[in-house]
This record gives C-alpha cells, structure tokens and sequence, in this order.
C-alpha cells in the first residue's frame, strides 16, 4: 500500500458540502464512517499533516486505500446518514458502546391476545411495551408481585396458560388472586387489555389516579360496612405505594429525563445513564467504550446519544436529556432526537439544583463503573500475562518484565520536588514496594529523574554489597551439591526480612519522552547497572520511548501492553502528585506561622489542629486563640499582628 498519499483526492475535487464519508480497505470494507458540516475541510485535514495525527487516526489512513462520500442537504441528514452506514458496515475504527452487562427489562407484551408482563434482557421485540432498564431482575419481580394484587394480569409462560385452558383450572396466581384467569375466561380479552393498559400506564409514571381511585372505592365500601372489601382495598393502596417508594423520587412529578454522565482515560470511556420518569428513577445502565481517536468529551456524547436512540421506540425518547457537555452539532442532534420521538427533545447541561446533584451522582456512578471495569481487566490472569509478553515483544525485552518499577516527578513551578516509585510486580500493583523521595535538584524533570534513578540503584548496589552479593562466591551446603546458594537475594540474613531497594526490576518506565528516558538510562549505565531495562511513556500520544531511538515505539491502542504500561504510568503520577500536595500543604502552614517569634512547633502543631487551617486562624481574633492550650493574651496578640501583616 502507498499511504495516504496514493488516494488523496485531486485538490478541487471534494466539494464543501455537509455529507458523509468512508474510508475502505483494500478488500472493499469500510473501515471508518464520518460525517462533516464541510466535507473538503474535514477530509483534507486528513490528508494534510500525518505525523500529526493521532496514531488510530493514521492506522486507519495506512490500513485504508480509498475514500468515497455522499453529499446530503443539512447536518440533520449527515447525522442520520453516518447512524445508518455505522449500523450497515460496522467499521472498525468506529466508536462502538457496549454494554457492561445485560440488564434486565420489565415487558409486557402487549401484541399478544392476552397481554403477559415477564422479565426480558437483550434485543427489544416489537409490540412489546418496555419499562426500565433495572439493576436487578429480583428489584422488577419484587415489584411485578406487589402490582399484581392491583392489576391481576398474566404472568405465566405459553405452555402454562395453554395447560390450564385445556383443564380449565386456573394455576396458583389465580387462586391467590394475583392473575385474572383469562385462561379460563373469568374475564374477556378485552377486560384482560384494559388491566394491562392500565398497569402499563401506572408503570409509565400515572400513578396518581389508580391510588386516588382505590381510596375513594375504599371509602365507599367502608360507608356500605362491606368492611372485607374495604380491607383488600386498603392493602391494594398501600401494595401500590410501597411500589411506587421503590423509586426513589428525586425531581419533580412531571420530569421526565434521562441523566447521561461520563468519565474517561486517555484509551476508554465510561458512559453511565439514569433513566427518570415522573419525577423517579425508574432505572439505571452502563457502556464501556474503547476511544479510537483523542476526540473531546462533546463527540463522545454526540455519538452515544445516537447509538442510543437510533433504535429506541417513540415513547423511550425523553423530553429532556442532561448531558455534561453538549454536542458539537447540539442543535443537529435535538432536531434528529425531535424526528425520532415525534416531539421537541432538548439536551441541555445541568447547572443547579436537583439536576445537578443527580447529575453528580451519575458521574460518580460513571467514575465507580470505569474504576471497576479496569479492575476486573486487571485481575485477568490470562490478559495480565498476555501484557507482559507484549511489553517483552515490544521492547525486544529477553524475558518478560515481572517486576516493573515505574518513576514520575512532581512539583509546583519547580518548588517542592517530589519524585514517586510505583512497582507492579506479574501486572499487578504491589503497595508495600512503593517509596517516594524529595528531590534536591531544581534543574527540572530531566536532572529529578538522573537523581532519582541514581539515588534508588546506589541503594540497590549498597544493599546487595552488605551481605556480599557482590563478587562474592555463593554459600554452597556441602550436602546440597556445588551451586546451590544458601543465600536469599533481598532478605537479611539476621531478620529474615525484605530489605528496602534490595530487588531489581527488569523494566524501569519514566514518565516521559526521549529526554526522561535517556537520562535513566544514564544513570543506570554510570553506576555499572546493564540489566535493567529502561523506556519512557510519553503522555500525549501514549507513545513508548528507548533510550537512544529516533522514533518512538507505537503501541495499538487496544493492545494490553499499553493498557499495563498506562495503568502504571498513572499509579506513579497519583502517588507523586498526593505526595507533592501533602508536602506543600505541610510547607504552606510552616511558613505561615514560622515568622511569629515565640511559637515552637509544640504550639504552632495546637494551632492548626484547633484552628484547622492558616486561614481559619488569621480569621481568628486573640480572645478565640487563647482558647488554644498552651497560648496566652500576649502570645495570642502576637500571632494576630504577625499573621495580618502577611499576605494570605
């Protein structure tokens, strides 16, 4: 294949038009569908600068071999365009949602004689009336059989509801009354169907007139002293509320919404939606998704909603969709949404209110599901391993690298270094191995990491000298056989103990490009250390960097090596930066009240566990800081005045 450049459209050639374009390989398969407002702007930026794209982007142009495109009248008709060709040819650079589990649906099947409510999962059937989705199939029976004493529809199988017609005997639910019976025509067809439109319209969020109604039936049997009738009636009622209190209400009675939230890496994507319907969460559901380009959180929803709604019935559409970001093409998507509910649907980012809390705890939800979903990737023994030898392959490593030590710098313009050591040990974090320093150079990340790679394999070379590691004969058991070694590298022969710094890795990733990575390896070399492995991890574009090499190493965006070396490199920045804040949080209080002659750090440490903060304290007056044990009236007026004449 000759590249991008061997089927670029002829300049002139691409009309600035909205539409559509594919991209195919050269077997015929449309490899990636977009759509553009202006399709010269969009497929020449494609073609005009390759080494700046990011690197799916150019997998894509290299695996491709020609580009075609549709021409449509306005953005509306690109968007539908682009959904219809995403479902015909599912292209494989194309952002795909998928489900982080089936979740289960109330249905009723309202296309059959007589209507059966049921729990169903997977594909939606037509004339079937849907309610949901729910976390848990018991959460829908537990609130099937409450509603059931109201509206005592079918709830048996096919083969079931034939039997008892052949018999003419109803099963249990009829007996208990929880079932109308139409299987032995207690009621007609048509009875049937008004119980189930009505426990379809209770479901929908009506609720209001079926309680009412009881009540006042409740009442009426209560004055004829039919007080049996009046005693079902009232637990009817209260069947119907407890239902109804399953469903926590959080908006008003009217709302009906659906609260989209994200949460995001830079190689996969979170999307958590809570579906609420008069005013109740009526349900909840969850997608992970690998992200194919570095496209802005807009994109992500613009796309999700379609993939959402292409399908949906009329009636699942909301009147409302909250969303974090809005769309690019916000004004595009709502017409879109509006043709295929057959009413106005507006997207619109929540600012206050109970909107806005419940949008946080979608997030949170978002951020918990993300959490959890790499969790279960990284407990998978046979993708840890699969990791590990991608990363040995990768980096033309001997032996695949089960102990990985990862190193990044922290700091505030330079001020309050800190540096972190991460270890991952068969792809998994082992905490008790992490260590952190506080860097002395002040020369930037480069000379931080020199020094912290020095410093740490000093260590190493110090602890191994001290039990003779180095150049010393093994310790043989004359019973044993020549070559057996009576010593245990790493553990203290008196204690018995792991000493710190006493392992080697075989891998030390730097947070870093070219620079980062030359410098470890530097240091590695002057202190006679050669069989450790070095590479940096740059975060832009994710690329691998040897020391040395000119051009990086590009790993697939779906590949597990780069998922573990991402996941490492992000372990080290999150305990380097919680140690930078700890540091100049404890730096910040110092200094504040290091000028108030008189005050040793006895008092200073009262001050600020009474107080709080520095700020809470310069807030303070002398009376409430004699309060503090330990400080008197003049004391005090001196703290006041010193902490005053300081800015904040």
């Amino acid at each position: 294949m000759g590249g991008p450049v061997s089927f670029r459209p002829k300049p002139g050639s691409i009309p600035e038009s909205p539409g559509v374009y594919r991209f195919k390989d050269a077997e015929g398969r449309v490899v990636y569908v977009g759509k553009a407002k202006s399709l010269r702007q969009r497929l020449n930026s494609y073609f005009a600068d390759f080494a700046g794209l990011h690197p799916r982007t150019q997998t894509m142009l290299t695996t491709a071999v020609g580009v075609d495109w549709t021409v449509v009248g306005t953005e509306v008709e690109a968007l539908q365009l682009e959904y219809s060709w995403i479902k015909e040819y599912d292209p494989r650079f194309n952002v795909k949602y998928r489900d982080d589990k089936s979740y289960p649906y109330l249905a009723v099947t309202m296309a059959e004689e007589f209507p059966r409510v049921q729990v169903l999962r997977g594909a939606k059937r037509k004339g079937t009336r849907y309610f949901g989705p729910y976390s848990h199939a018991w959460a829908i029976r537990e609130t099937v059989d409450l509603l059931l004493r109201v509206f005592p529809i079918r709830s048996c199988s096919g083969g079931v509801f034939k039997r008892a017609a052949q018999i003419g005997r109803p099963c249990l639910l009829g007996y208990i009354d929880k079932c109308s019976a139409p299987c032995v025509g207690r009621v007609t067809a048509e009875e049937h169907r008004e119980l189930a439109d009505d426990f379809c319209e209770f479901m929908a969020g009506n609720t209001g007139r079926f309680v009412k109604r009881l009540e006042r039936e409740m009442r009426e049997a209560a004055v004829a002293q039919e007080y049996e009738r009046a005693a079902r009636l009232r637990d009817d009622v209260q069947a119907l509320q407890r239902a109804m209190e399953k469903q926590a209400v959080v908006l008003g009675d009217n709302t009906d919404c659906d609260v989209v939230a994200l949460a995001e890496d830079p190689l996969e994507a979170a999307v958590q939606v809570f579906y609420v319907r008069g005013g109740r969460i009526r349900g909840q559901r969850g997608w992970v998704v690998d992200k194919v380009d570095e496209g802005a959180p807009g994109e992500l929803v613009e796309q999700f909603l379609l993939q959402m709604y292409g399908d949906a019935a009329a009636e699942a559409l909301p009147r409302e969709v909250l969303v974090p970001v809005l769309p690019p093409d916000a004004e595009a998507v709502t017409e879109l949404l509006g043709e295929y509910r057959g009413a106005r649907v507006e997207i619109r980012v929540p600012q206050r209110g109970d909107k806005r809390s419940l949008m946080e705890t979608v997030e949170r939800n978002a951020v918990e599901s993300l959490k959890q979903h790499k969790l279960r990737r990284a407990s998978d023994l046979t993708a840890r391993s699969r990791a590990l030898q991608e990363v040995a392959d990768a980096l033309d490593l001997d032996q695949v690298p089960l102990r990985i030590e990862c190193y990044d710098v922290s700091h505030m313009q330079g001020t309050d270094v800190v540096a972190s050591m991460v270890v991952f040990e068969d792809g998994l974090a082992r905490k008790s191995e992490y260590r952190r320093f506080s860097v002395r150079s002040t020369e930037g990340d480069v000379a931080s990491i020199y020094e912290v790679i020095s410093r740490r394999f000093k260590r190493y070379l110090e602890e191994r000298s001290a039990v003779g590691e180095l150049d010393a004969p093994p310790e043989t058991d004359p019973a044993g056989g020549p070559g057996e070694d009576l010593r245990t590298p790493g553990i203290d022969p008196e204690t018995g103990k792991p000493r710190k710094f006493a392992y080697p890795p075989n891998l030390v990733v730097v947070d870093g490009g070219p620079a980062q990575a030359a410098a470890a390896r530097r240091a590695l070399d002057e202190l006679g250390v050669d069989d450790v492995a070095v590479c940096g991890l740059a975060k832009r574009l994710e690329e691998v960097w040897l020391p040395g090499d000119d051009l990086p190493v590009i790993l697939a965006r779906s590949s597990e090596a780069l998922y573990l070396l991402q996941r490492v490199r992000d372990e080290a920045h999150r305990f380097a930066i919680t140690y930078h804040r700890s540091k100049r949080s404890k730096s910040v209080k110092e200094s504040a009240l290091d000028e108030v002659p008189g005050l040793g750090p006895a008092r200073r440490q009262a001050l600020i566990k009474h107080f709080g903060s520095v700020k809470r304290l310069r807030e303070a007056t002398a009376a409430q800081i004699c309060e503090v044990p330990g400080i008197g009236p003049s004391t005090a007026e001196t703290i006041v005045s010193a902490l005053k004449g300081q800015n904040p």
